[in-house]
């Protein structure tokens, strides 16, 4: 039987893929002519899509069950949080892409 729990663990680790792949990508040399950049950024928000589709999809699994208290209970975090994955995931490519937009050849 499907453990719907792992839609949770995924969102969470993409949702992390999603903010330390620029991180990793800012806190690299920065003398160097990073060309993998937005490759790493489409990564990046890639990873953050597919965080928020698990998310749906968990939402989903508690409608076909009808656990209507747990989706009362959590719909206003995964709202807000899912607001902060997509906007912290876009000002960190934003300032990648700052950082190395001169920088490519």
């Amino acid at each position: 039987m499907f453990d719907a729990g792992w839609l949770n663990i995924g969102s969470l680790i993409l949702g992390l893929v999603a903010w330390i792949i620029p991180i990793v990508s800012l806190l690299g040399n920065k003398n160097q002519n990073n060309k993998k950049w937005v490759t790493l950024s489409i990564i990046s928000f890639s990873a953050c899509a597919i965080a928020i589709c698990l998310q749906i999809f968990f939402n989903l699994h508690l409608v076909k069950i009808e656990d209507w208290a747990a989706l009362m209970d959590t719909i206003g975090a995964v709202a807000f949080l899912s607001a902060v994955l997509v906007v912290v995931t876009i000002l960190l490519n934003v300032f990648t892409l700052i950082l190395y937009r001169d920088k490519a050849a």
